[in-house]
């Protein structure tokens, strides 16, 4: 169907979207889920968690930067109806994530003390913890690289429901994972429900055991596509791996970037008078901010499939089009949500955190940062259209000015060096990705993804 209206192009993009959306909201559920059921455990594993954020945001995002490469070629491929290079793409950038996915996961799990000790003092009970979680979590980091990347290569041909079935039994399965490996067993009306007793690293073995069990189902999965037989994995070729890692590297290199002021963003908490209650709050923040940009997240990742395909039909005007309706939808969904945890922010607050102390600051948290969740979402969305043109330089560059040029240096002077706090930690982080729309607006308004090849 060609965006020949406004109307039609909204119903492409719902029709895209909405499994998506389905998706990203039964991973906020699990998110809150998995937050509810730590805390559950006392403050040292909310803290643990809280700093673990962090390097977890990064291991996944080198994941999603590779299925950035996936999208923006199997799109471009399938809108040109190039069947056997869309094919070859696939394979390709499937075999490259195992390969990175395994790197990855022998880097982190052999650095692991080090890199916990950046975020909590090695000698409290929340940095043996978070080695533990972290330690079980990069079992199923490989894993992740696989299926995510099959998932980008689904949804690219415009299959967004089979993700949805498939990721959405991995979500269940980490849910009842969690409940088992967790805590102990436990009496419920009659019955002993079984539990491992693992505490939080329940948790992290909850994560790998789910994300093993997805990566062999969507084999099969997305063998009954185009993309034909995907479980026959192809060592990468050198030409496709510069063709991948052209459009994937400055996808890395924008995660990077916002890992690492995220990263950086943390340890300033730790050296306000709020100390690790902060980082406690904010995972707790963060999982109920996910309400709003979640489906922002969604919009995104259909904005990225229907440019890269429509640009692969010589369409720049339909994959604008089709880019605007997503942004749009996106936004107004993003404003909705961002309204709700504004508003209930202390009974979600409440639901998580037990410290009155800590509870204020995680309702700080979430009511600065609700003001300028809309122009996150432009932010997210139109990063998502760079993405699928093949376009990552510029959404890489807006990242860096809101995040290391403002989002560091602010963080320091006004929360650490002049002593305000916390508070002044978020309305950082707000103003900074109210910064990061602002300049995604303008930089997709000038056009210039619509020349890009790949």
């Amino acid at each position: 169907m060609q965006p020949d209206s406004k109307a039609s192009a909204n119903r492409i993009v719902w029709d895209l979207a909405w499994p998506i959306i389905a998706l990203n909201s039964m991973q906020v559920v699990n998110s809150l889920l998995d937050t509810r059921f730590i805390s559950a455990l006392g403050q040292s594993s909310l803290n643990a968690s809280g700093a673990a954020q962090s390097v977890i945001f990064f291991l996944a995002s080198m994941g999603i930067a590779l299925g950035v490469g996936v999208t923006a070629l199997v799109s471009r491929f399938y809108g040109a109806n190039q069947t056997a290079d869309l094919v070859k793409a696939s394979r390709q950038t499937t075999g490259l994530s195992v390969l990175i996915g395994i790197a990855i996961a022998v880097l982190g799990y052999f650095t692991l003390p080090f890199i916990c000790g950046l975020y909590v003092d090695v000698d409290s009970a929340a940095y043996s913890e978070m080695l533990e979680y972290l330690g079980a979590v990069m079992v199923g980091i490989p894993a992740f690289y696989i299926f995510n990347s099959l998932a980008a290569s689904l949804r690219a041909i415009s299959d967004t429901k089979t993700p949805m079935v498939v990721s959405g039994i991995q979500i269940l399965l980490h849910i009842i994972l969690n409940y088992i490996l967790i805590f102990p067993p436990r009496e419920f009306i009659g019955m002993t429900l079984p539990g491992a007793d693992m505490g939080i690293a329940g948790a992290g073995w909850s994560f790998s055991i789910s994300a093993w069990i997805a990566a062999l189902m969507y084999f099969p999965a997305t063998s009954r596509s185009i993309l034909g037989a995907t479980w026959k994995l192809q060592f990468p070729e050198w030409k496709w791996v510069v063709r991948t890692l052209r459009i994937s590297l400055p996808a890395s290199l924008m995660m990077i970037i916002r890992v690492s002021s995220f990263a950086v963003f943390s340890m300033a908490l730790k050296h306000t008078g709020e100390g690790e209650m902060a980082l406690g709050a904010m995972r707790v923040g963060i999982a109920m901010e996910a309400i709003a940009f979640m489906p922002a997240f969604g919009y995104s990742m259909a904005a990225s499939a229907l440019v890269g395909q429509y640009l692969g039909k010589k369409d720049p005007a339909g994959a604008e089009r089709l880019a605007w309706g997503a942004t749009n939808q996106g936004v107004l969904i993003m404003t909705v949500m961002a309204a709700v945890f504004f508003v209930f922010a202390p009974q979600f607050a409440a639901f998580f955190i037990e410290l009155p102390a800590q509870r204020d600051i995680a309702i700080s948290y979430m009511r600065i940062v609700a003001i300028t969740e809309p122009l996150f979402g432009y932010a997210m969305v139109l990063t998502g259209a760079h993405q699928g043109a093949g376009d990552t330089g510029r959404p890489t560059w807006a990242n860096f000015i809101s995040s290391w040029v403002l989002r560091v240096p602010l963080v320091y002077i006004f929360a650490v060096g002049m002593k305000l706090g916390s508070t002044a930690a978020w309305v950082v982080m707000a103003v900074t990705q109210a910064v990061n729309g602002v300049i995604m607006i303008y930089l997709f308004r000038r056009g210039k993804w619509k020349d890009k090849t790949v």
